[in-house]
């Protein structure tokens, strides 16, 4: 089984991507399986085939200690880590070629908190990645784009996983897109567009973590996709191929 985490910020297209992903696979004859991890969403665009919140009810949690929304999702959270040893049972029941993993919407309930960190190490399977989604709508500024970059690698570090960089809803951003693009593999370029948007003090703070971001090998490219259309799915197959097949794709 090969497992395969979906991240990114609210909004991102976190389970598009899920469900587009499913559905390529499926087609393609390999047989692919969704453990949804949210416990407080309400609907989904897929069928899924484990589910924490069979585990953990959110609305009771926050019933019964007198939470707020974030508190009981922290809380919820915190104890799906504690259900592991079941979901990975439910999971081995299934016994999926591939397990499309859709992560929290908050993605700092996931990433940072330890419990996030432990469902990726304690979850068994012969090899895991992660695709982290840019937010088209909301990287179409260099400073915005430098933000959530180092939004990525600081997850990347956190999950310590490889990780593969999309940017969605690319036809939203279509006149934009090429100077995206051109930032993501040209980082001269990108710090030319950030001296022509900002000065003073943003310039140089933005600037100085765009290097640190060289340094750390951030400059690999997005790949572009859109759940809308399902363009670019297909790079997104070849990408995790070269990370979980040894090269070796899903016949398209």
């Amino acid at each position: 089984m090969k497992t395969i985490f979906i991240t990114g910020t609210a909004g991102s297209g976190k389970s598009s991507l899920t469900s587009k992903l499913y559905e390529y696979y499926t087609r393609n004859g390999a047989f692919a399986a969704v453990l949804n991890l949210d416990p407080g969403v309400e609907s989904m665009p897929y069928n899924c085939d484990v589910d924490v919140r069979d585990y953990v009810d959110y609305v009771s949690i926050m019933q019964q200690y007198s939470l707020g929304p974030n508190g009981g999702l922290v809380m919820a959270n915190d104890l799906i880590a504690s259900k592991i040893d079941e979901i990975q049972n439910e999971v081995n029941n299934i016994n999926p070629d591939y397990l499309i993993v859709d992560t929290p919407g908050q993605i700092e309930l996931f990433a940072y908190r330890s419990s996030g960190r432990f469902i990726v190490d304690n979850l068994t399977s012969d090899e895991k990645t992660s695709i982290f989604l840019f937010d088209g709508s909301i990287i179409t500024t260099p400073t915005n784009f430098v933000s959530i970059a180092l939004l990525a690698t600081s997850i990347r570090l956190r999950l310590n996983l490889p990780t593969i960089n999309a940017i969605t809803k690319t036809d939203v951003i279509d006149t934009q897109l090429k100077d995206i693009l051109q930032w993501s593999t040209n980082l001269n370029t990108l710090e030319n567009a950030i001296s022509k948007d900002t000065d003073g003090e943003t310039y140089t703070l933005t600037t100085s973590i765009l290097r640190g971001l060289n340094l750390g090998g951030f400059a690999q490219g997005l790949i572009p996709i859109s759940n809308s259309t399902g363009e670019g799915i297909v790079n997104i197959e070849s990408a995790l191929s070269r990370i979980l097949n040894l090269g070796e794709e899903v016949e398209g």
